[in-house]
């Protein structure tokens, strides 16, 4: 049996043909008309006209702490559950990352932490100059009260919505739901241009920021004219044709996330010990990956192996960046459920590539393991 991925890339025939158009089109430089037309797109799709498509998810969240006024030596807080980007990107701004833990109700950044995050640094008069929330496996964090308190405070709110496209809180899309918001389309995420990043943003002025900064800073001059350094940081127009497919194909690959977690939740509901992540009643998320919790952190590792015997990838849920050596010696705000999650927690192959089949064929082995032990 070929080998089955955690989030494999979902493309095909409109991909294929989007993609030659645009090589046939002669625009294989990085600018172009699908590059345009995908940040066109992506627009539509939140509702924010301000769109800057860009080389990474990182790249997109670097610039969007640049614009947001994020500086060396300030302080950002950074949900803690989640991949080294969120934190690397404010360390690449020379700023100090302050790490948020989880609540349980959506495994996202605590709202209450973060009120005493904002409260402590308030008291000694200086205030983070942003917060970095991050929406957690493809649902919104609890932006009613986390906006509120950025708002309060005055504290810029960048909303890391590397993993949610298409989910909504509220109705309203993920992305628009702080000052600032950054999509990914890395490979394994839902929607792919192979790899890419995308700032949105209501403003049309900051995306016109984001995009200078983004093509090296050059000024509207005849020959090469800088005033400030920029950064290498704009998407190809090739990689934005597929990505222009994958935006027109969004919804059917949503829906078919969350049919293989329906099919899985079918199958492992009633399995002592052995939970799934709980769904904020908050808004829609978009399926990226089916995660459980397993009560007994062997029994988690069990059902890794088994799956691995087979050739299955599975993976732990985000360890903690408080708990990650590159970052130990940086401040944090804890209460144990990261740390607990990634003892515990796991993620199932959940591509919507995967056949009924497959989608079974895991559930049984994941049923057998945690059962036996």
């Amino acid at each position: 049996m070929p080998r089955i991925h955690l989030s494999p890339p979902d493309v095909g025939p409109l991909e294929r043909e989007y993609l030659l158009r645009a090589l046939d089109s002669g625009w294989a430089a990085p600018a172009g008309p699908e590059l345009a037309a995908f940040e066109r797109d992506v627009a539509a799709l939140t509702g924010w006209p301000g769109a800057v498509a860009l080389s990474s998810g990182t790249a997109a969240l670097h610039l969007a702490l640049l614009v947001s006024g994020v500086r060396p030596g300030d302080d950002v807080l950074v949900s803690s559950l989640t991949f080294a980007a969120s934190a690397n990107a404010v360390v690449h701004c020379g700023a100090n990352p302050v790490f948020v833990d989880s609540e349980r109700s959506s495994w996202n950044m605590d709202p209450a932490l973060l009120a005493d995050a904002l409260t402590s640094f308030g008291g000694r008069g200086q205030l983070p100059a942003a917060a970095v929330v991050v929406d957690l496996y493809g649902q919104c964090a609890d932006y009613q009260a986390i906006t509120t308190l950025c708002a309060e405070h005055g504290v810029a709110l960048v909303e890391d919505a590397a993993e949610a496209l298409g989910a909504t809180h509220q109705q309203r899309a993920a992305g628009t739901l702080g000052d600032i918001g950054v999509f990914s389309f890395n490979g394994n995420k839902v929607a792919t241009t192979s790899g890419g990043g995308m700032v949105v943003t209501p403003d049309d002025a900051v995306a016109d920021r984001v995009r200078h900064l983004a093509t090296q800073a050059r000024e509207p001059a005849a020959h090469f004219e800088h005033l400030e350094v920029g950064f290498n940081y704009r998407l190809s127009n090739l990689l934005a044709a597929i990505g222009r497919a994958q935006i027109a194909r969004l919804q059917d690959m949503i829906d078919r996330r969350l049919a293989i977690h329906d099919r899985y939740q079918a199958h492992l509901a009633d399995v002592p010990g052995l939970e799934f992540m709980p769904i904020a009643p908050w808004g829609r998320w978009n399926g990226w990956l089916t995660c459980i919790v397993v009560d007994d952190p062997t029994r988690r590792d069990a059902v890794i192996a088994r799956l691995a015997a087979d050739d299955i990838e599975s993976r732990p849920l985000w360890k903690p960046m408080h708990l990650q050596p590159v970052f130990r010696d940086r401040p944090a705000l804890t209460s144990g459920v990261g740390e607990d999650l990634f003892r515990r927690g796991l993620c199932l192959p959940s591509g919507s590539v995967l056949t009924d089949d497959q989608v079974d064929a895991i559930a049984a082995l994941v049923r057998a393991t945690v059962a036996s032990r």
